[in-house]
């Protein structure tokens, strides 16, 4: 008995892993709210600003894709260099200077800088390998998860919060809201734990083949497409709410609070079960769902029941892509191309975003927002096949990576 109390034991998270991951989780949710809030609410208000176009509107969408996803792979390969703590500050210090930038500025063309600016703070691959550093190989997954529910959380959140706050303060007072909350950030990042060094030196150079596995690949695609479609996706949502159905810009948050609410209790336990196991099947059905809901909003407009089951069903299978996805990214890399292999993913993650706007502000100008979510169901279909071979994946606590060959090619 005493053997079995000790790997009982053995297999929990330190209190030191439990502080990490949950203070990493507490800067993806920091910046996810300074990010996110705005979505709800930008297309609305920049369609008014002087020089607004609707190519420009989804540039101000999507334009901080761009710079996030130029600047990925950079971030993460130079944190495996110079450290994980200097490359959180420095991107930290850019975000709140866009911020502040486009908080300040009054033209479409200030909003799009400061975007841009925001964007030039990759620091998405930076916090995953630090989490990665800063927990044993048989409690990542846990700690991914923790991240993962967090993620969820302050999604959910800011879907609600940009429109009150929107109400309360303005778009420009949310993008000065978010500077303050990156000076929190920054507090936090000071008091974060340094990994050591040595571990990293003593690793043989990165394999880059790694990253172009079929696993990889097809997680790199999956979330190319996932925000390609969230982004192009709030192109044309709050001008289907605020143009066909008569609901002012103040009041979309009743709208994305029980959506979100409901999204979060659904998604929560997906993301627990995808920690403890089985992937592929979870995987699978987000996937099926997210086209689902993209067709199933073709019948939304004037008709409100559809309106909110296909926004559940939507943000339900967006939630638990978005949290179990760089979990099976940071177990599949190679120890010593972590920061590179989130480096990809993220650059992937951005540029999806980026895509989402431009196309999301030309095609619904051109065509409306029928035909937007008419390709996101096709999208969804063929993603769903690309991905069928990872019906049988599943993710084993105590592995560092998963197999080079996990799938069928």
């Amino acid at each position: 008995m005493p053997a079995l109390a000790e790997d009982k034991v053995a297999t929990r998270m330190s209190a030191d892993e439990r502080a990490a991951s949950f203070q990493i989780a507490g800067l993806y949710a920091l910046r996810m709210l300074g990010l996110f809030m705005v979505l709800p609410v930008l297309a609305l208000y920049a369609r008014g600003l002087p020089g607004a176009t609707p190519f420009k509107l989804g540039l101000a969408l999507g334009i901080y894709g761009l710079t996030q996803a130029l600047l990925q792979i950079p971030f993460g390969s130079l944190s495996d260099r110079i450290g994980r703590k200097p490359m959180l500050l420095f991107g930290l210090v850019l975000f709140g200077l866009g911020s502040l930038v486009a908080g300040l500025g009054s033209s479409i063309d200030t909003i799009i800088l400061g975007r841009a600016l925001q964007g030039a703070g990759a620091i998405s691959a930076v916090l995953s390998a630090l989490l990665a550093d800063l927990t044993r190989p048989d409690q990542r997954t846990k700690a991914m998860a923790i991240v993962g529910v967090t993620i969820g959380i302050s999604f959910s959140l800011s879907m609600f919060m940009g429109p009150v706050l929107d109400r309360l303060m303005g778009v420009r007072g949310i993008f000065l809201l978010t500077a303050f909350l990156t000076a929190m950030a920054l507090v936090v990042v000071w008091r974060l734990p340094t990994p050591m060094e040595s571990r990293e030196l003593e690793l043989p150079p990165p394999d880059w083949s790694h990253l172009v596995d079929p696993l990889l690949w097809r997680l790199n695609l999956g979330v190319f497409l996932l925000h390609l479609m969230l982004t192009a996706s709030f192109v044309a949502i709050p001008m289907l709410l605020k143009d066909d159905m008569g609901l002012d810009q103040g009041d979309h948050w009743k709208i994305y609070l029980p959506v979100m609410l409901a999204a979060f209790v659904t998604m929560a336990p997906l993301v627990m079960r995808t920690s403890r196991g089985a992937v592929g099947p979870i995987f699978l059905a987000s996937i099926g769902l997210l086209g689902i809901a993209q067709f199933g909003l073709l019948w939304a407009p004037h008709h409100w029941v559809i309106l909110l089951v296909m926004l559940w069903i939507f943000f339900t299978g967006f939630n638990v892509l978005e949290a179990s996805q760089p979990a099976l990214v940071s177990q599949a890399a190679p120890a010593n191309a972590k920061g590179a292999a989130l480096g990809v993913y993220s650059t992937a993650q951005f540029l999806g975003a980026f895509a989402g706007g431009v196309l999301g502000g030309t095609l619904a100008n051109r065509w409306g927002g029928a035909t937007l979510f008419e390709i996101h169901a096709l999208l969804c279909v063929v993603w769903l096949v690309l991905s069928w071979p990872l019906r049988h994946l599943s993710m084993q606590a105590g592995r560092t990576s998963l197999p080079a060959r996990p799938i069928e090619t």
